[in-house]
């Protein structure tokens, strides 16, 4: 059975929309003082996106057809020197600006000044078309990575889009349009068709459509009958609604969705951290190595001449410059993150892509995770003496202090709640069913370890029925027993499936019965399976599953289940079903409900992995091989060139790929 109050609201502060923009754009300098996305603003063709590098590439061109191509007399000197000086100016100037805006924040290391130095160096040897050249290069370096950045937070600022800032609600026969963030509990919000509810309320029309891809990803409509949970995010579809709020606005389950994805880049991965704090130490050495290339070589070689040395220092600062590996890596785990929000699947940061990519055993809860989580009743068995009684009744009033599925069952079957029927010290018992006092005895509605736990005897055994069994007992008699059946997820089956053929273990955990529990592992092809279990033995087992196994991930829906999805390796909750507080324990969360999105953020976890390290052996090994190559004098300026932006360009066109692959 499920607490009797599942919203158990944490705090949560509501930030504006905007801030998800905010913390992209500037996700990179918060850790190492640069900024890379250097995005054009809204409406800014791509033409005047790319005009300064356009313009100092034609300029250069024709600098280079009047050195080699057609020479001229005139083109020498000072004119020669102003004329790449104006090709330079318009990619060089950003870049000394950010290298000097660096330094004063203390980070003087930074590819900034390596590229600065070495295009300045580059102009006091006279090699002013390479000074230029590194700089375009450079700066269309930027622009690509900055559409890079841009592309991978599409999926997310998409989602972003969901929530209205304005609800129009009912106030006697007049309607008033007012900030969603003013709407208080039991306010009346009046719903258009093709609008979108701006929070989570009740349903007071007879009948509603909604569509639902806001939250689940899901475009079949979904159809609301009058009493059900409508969520902020849904579009009313067909006539005129009426919805009752029933949460605060930033409690919202889109609310925090969108908290979630807020907070997912503040959540480095290992790799990730490791990449930046790397960088901080390794861009000043290589500054001082190419400092000791220029003059050391003065002490020991013959013939020693400062101009040839500094371009080989020159070159070895600009191969050095460790931006495009710095930028690639997290844009690679941002890709992850947007590829896995795209399919409905939300990773509350990096750190879990990395984690869920060496998961080898995955653990499961049964009811509303790999069961559909909608019950009927079956059959009720009533004790001769309770036959004429309101026992069903009471059961019903009982059971409606749970949001648990099973509630819902037992009041489709019995009818609406008896509203004269008073209930006294409501008490839920963890893992066996509710108590309270009525008309002045005690009443019992739960499984048969409730019957055990108050000595109630009955002369069935529940062990041999495959069904999930709710017994009632009142004033210590044994009133009887309902039978109630779940339906298996149609996608259930197809999630074994995969998961098995990726190698990973998977075991099934419910506090259901035992047989019950059994009997959907045996069907779903579930080699281990444990029934019976209270919330604390669930824990129990996942650690004890972690101690002979290994990293472990468990996915569960109910609030009974937040414990176990807080001590698992990687924590995987039903968003749609799924309680508030395991929602917020929870590391990712699949929003449809769906179990194949497990195998799903598996995939999507080992494929974000596998494109960061290709890009980190990729660019080192091409790094390490030019720089060898330029500091024996065997590289030119070209190559450098190719081994920071044309390497990094590489390296980001492959994480984006993530956001272009197939998942299903």
């Amino acid at each position: 059975m499920r607490s009797i109050d599942q919203k158990n609201q944490l705090e949560a502060t509501h930030k504006d929309c905007c801030a998800v923009d905010e913390q992209v754009n500037h996700e990179h300098s918060q850790d190492d003082g640069h900024d890379h996305d250097h995005a054009a603003p809204a409406g800014e063709s791509m033409l005047r996106f790319f005009a300064p590098a356009i313009f100092s590439f034609v300029v250069m061109m024709l600098g280079l057809g009047f050195d080699y191509v057609f020479p001229q007399e005139w083109f020498q000197g000072w004119v020669r020197f102003g004329w790449y000086l104006v090709a330079y100016l318009p990619v060089g100037l950003p870049v000394l600006k950010e290298a000097w805006g660096s330094i004063l924040k203390g980070d003087i290391f930074s590819e900034f000044l390596l590229m600065g130095i070495a295009t300045v160096g580059a102009f006091a040897i006279e090699e002013y078309p390479e000074g230029v050249a590194v700089m375009l290069f450079y700066s269309v370096g930027e622009v690509f990575q900055a559409m890079a950045v841009t592309r991978a937070k599409t999926n997310i600022k998409t989602l972003l889009d969901q929530r209205p800032d304005e609800v129009t609600i009912l106030e006697g026969n007049s309607t008033k349009t007012i900030k969603a963030a003013n709407a208080k509990i039991g306010d009346i919000i009046q719903l258009k068709a093709g609008e979108k509810l701006g929070l989570d309320g009740e349903l007071l029309s007879e009948k509603a459509s909604f569509n639902t891809s806001a939250l689940t990803g899901e475009s079949i409509p979904a159809s609301k009958e009058k009493g059900a949970e409508v969520l902020a995010g849904m579009v009313n579809l067909n006539t005129v609604s009426q919805v009752k709020v029933t949460t605060a606005y930033t409690d919202s389950k889109l609310s925090r969705i969108l908290e979630l994805v807020q907070n997912a880049t503040a959540q480095k991965a290992p790799t990730e951290l490791f990449i930046r704090k790397f960088a901080k130490i390794y861009t000043p050495i290589v500054v001082f190595l190419a400092i000791g290339i220029c003059f050391l070589p003065f002490l020991f070689v013959d013939n020693y001449e400062f101009s040839d040395w500094l371009y080989r220092a020159l070159i070895f600062l600009v191969i050095s410059c460790p931006c495009g590996l710095v930028i690639s890596i997290p844009l690679g785990y941002f890709g992850g993150i947007g590829a896995a929000s795209k399919n409905g699947i939300l990773f509350k940061g990096s750190n879990f892509l990395d984690s869920i990519a060496q998961i080898s055993q995955v653990v499961m809860d049964k009811t509303g995770t790999m069961t559909e989580g909608v019950f009927d009743v079956q059959e009720v068995h009533l004790q001769p003496d309770f036959l004429d009684s309101r026992i069903l009744d009471f059961a019903n009033a009982l059971e409606s202090k749970s949001t648990h599925p099973i509630a819902t069952a037992i009041k489709k079957h019995v009818g609406e709640i008896d509203s004269s029927i008073v209930l006294e010290n409501v008490e839920e018992i963890a893992g066996h069913g509710l108590k309270a006092q009525v008309e002045g005895k005690e009443l019992l509605v739960g499984n048969f370890k409730l019957m055990d736990k108050y000595s109630i005897p009955y002369s069935i055994d529940p062990s041999g029925i495959v069904y999930t069994l709710v017994a009632i007992a009142y004033d210590g008699k044994f009133a009887g027993y309902l039978t109630i059946a779940d339906n298996i997820k149609s996608d259930a089956q197809h999630t074994i499936t995969q998961l098995k053929s990726m190698g990973v273990g998977i075991t099934m955990l419910s506090g259901d019965k035992s047989n019950v529990v059994k009997f959907v592992a045996d069907k779903l092809g579930i080699p281990n399976s444990f029934g019976d279990l209270l919330p604390e033995d669930k824990v129990n087992k996942v650690k004890e599953i972690k101690a002979q196994k290994g990293t472990v991930a468990f996915i569960g829906d109910g609030v009974n289940d937040a414990p176990v999805v807080a001590i698992s390796d990687v924590g995987i909750a039903m968003g749609g079903l799924g309680s508030d507080a395991t929602i917020e324990t929870a590391d990712v969360v699949i929003q449809d409900d769906k179990p194949s999105k497990i195998p799903m953020a598996i995939s999507i976890g080992k494929k974000t992995k596998r494109i960061v390290w290709q890009n980190i052996g990729f660019a080192f090994g091409i790094k390490v091989v030019v720089l060898v190559l330029g500091a024996l004098g065997m590289a030119t300026m070209w190559a450098a060139v190719f081994a920071d932006v044309g390497v990094a360009l590489l390296a980001i066109l492959n994480a984006i790929r993530i956001q272009k692959m197939k998942f299903d």
